[in-house]
């Protein structure tokens, strides 16, 4: 479990401190003030390389490099199964990489990271750590697996060329048709992460989709009737059967590795989710959380497993989401500002741990100091309302003036507005216009409603 990360003169800021909480981690802030990096951070902490850096097909998860010309440190600690691991690396301009430790490091346990667009890696303590070669530690294993958002449906291969994974369409397929522990695991773990109970992801039957293509495609069966093949899925669908995929293979390689090594599968998971809610309905936002927190347990099947989930988001129904389950006194929240310069161009990046409070609902988050917006209507309406508060607040604004604002005001808001009723309150106490008065009922009309009635 990553306990903490310091960082000086790398990355947005001259400093950024997170001493990260045992079980979820939440980090919100702007585009571009370091949510993504602080990810790249803490993978490169607890498996000390860079993704891109093993597959150079990634455009994300590339090498962080300082700001200026003072020296840059990352200070970073984790625990293993046997110790805590503290360390402080340098960056070396002249090796142009950070300083690591000699020798083996210690084992933060299984590390899985989902990136934004699309890309996967996954250290595996069985199949990426170092071994024993005589009395010497060596480090000849491949040191993760880093896939490409193609990699990750037609298979990832090594340098050789030499296969390191089939991809989701082929290993799914596989599975299926052996009825193996994978599949019944990857069924599992598609109906904990699916938006609803009327709307599960359930596996319908494999098919073919081109005369060209030899492959036995998986499908999923939707709720109206048809078997749709994952490749042409909706892009929701695909990031949620993409990453369930990615889970599955991780752990049953993991487990199937332990058992050759005859080890015990690891206790400990750390999984790293950058933009966690990308595609998803508002009402799948409101289930991925507390999802993915039931994902791990289930594949694990320990008592005494451990998760560490960190997650980036930029939604306010993310936020909602957790509410019921945030503890903390194993959650956190961390938030991402810009902190506005003297001279409009001398801006800073503020980390802030935050107190998490229970809003109640997507409207107040929205305007929380998670995201910062001054309401959650669309910017017209902001700007309207805006000049409508000077104008009633002007003790010279005439009732023409109040008319042509509310002429204004209709066009951007709804009949049952709070702010459209107030104004319309106003307007009426400042003698603009005239109350509504009550329509009368013509009586036949009314001799009609009171025989209906009876």
């Amino acid at each position: 479990m990553l306990k903490h990360l310091h960082l000086r003169h790398v990355g947005p800021a001259d400093a950024l401190d997170l001493n990260l909480a045992p079980r979820l981690n939440l980090l919100t802030g702007d585009n571009g003030l370091g949510k993504s990096f602080l990810l790249d951070i803490a993978w490169w902490a607890m498996t000390r390389r860079w993704p891109a850096e093993i597959n150079p097909n990634l455009v994300s998860g590339q090498c962080a490099l300082p700001t200026g010309n003072e020296a840059a440190t990352i200070d970073f600690s984790f625990t293993s199964k046997s110790k805590t691991e503290t360390y402080t690396s340098e960056y070396r301009p002249r090796d142009q990489a950070w300083t690591g430790r000699p020798g083996r490091p210690a084992n933060p346990g299984l590390v899985f990271y989902a990136m934004s667009d699309g890309s996967f890696a996954v250290w595996d303590p069985a199949r990426n750590y170092w071994r024993v070669q005589g009395d010497t530690d060596v480090q000849d294993r491949i040191p993760a697996y880093v896939f490409d958002p193609s990699e990750v449906w037609d298979g990832l291969k090594d340098k050789d060329g030499k296969p390191l994974s089939l991809g989701l369409v082929m290993d799914w397929a596989g599975w299926q048709k052996e009825k193996n522990a994978a599949f019944s695991a990857l069924k599992k773990v598609l109906a904990l992460l699916s938006p609803s109970k009327t709307e599960m992801l359930t596996p319908g039957p494999l098919t073919r989709i081109s005369l060209d293509d030899p492959r036995d495609i998986p499908t999923i069966q939707m709720p109206y009737g048809q078997n749709v093949p994952v490749l042409l899925a909706s892009a929701g669908i695909r990031r949620i059967l993409a990453l369930a995929y990615v889970l599955v293979w991780a752990w049953e390689e993991h487990r199937k590795a332990a058992k050759l090594l005859n080890e015990t599968p690891t206790r400990q998971m750390v999984l790293l989710i950058d933009e966690v809610e990308s595609h998803l309905h508002p009402q799948w936002q409101r289930t991925i959380i507390p999802a993915l927190l039931a994902v791990a347990q289930t594949l694990m099947q320990k008592s005494n497993a451990e998760l560490q989930l960190v997650v980036a988001t930029h939604s306010p129904l993310i936020m909602t989401s957790v509410e019921p389950s945030f503890d903390e006194k194993q959650d956190v929240w961390f938030d991402l500002d810009l902190i506005p310069g003297k001279r409009g161009h001398d801006h800073r990046v503020q980390l802030t741990q935050r107190t998490f409070e229970r809003l109640g609902s997507t409207s107040s988050w929205l305007v929380s100091e998670a995201f910062d917006l001054p309401s959650d209507r669309s910017r017209e309406a902001e700007e309207l309302i805006d000049k409508a508060v000077k104008l009633a607040d002007s003790p010279k604004a005439t009732a023409a003036q109040g008319i042509k604002m509310s002429q204004e005001l209709e066009g951007v808001l709804g009949e049952l507005d709070p702010f459209w009723l107030r104004w319309r309150f106003m307007g009426t106490r400042r003698g603009w216009w005239d109350a509504p008065k009550p329509v009368a009922t013509p009586p036949d009309l009314r001799d009609k409603e009171e025989r209906d009635a009876q």
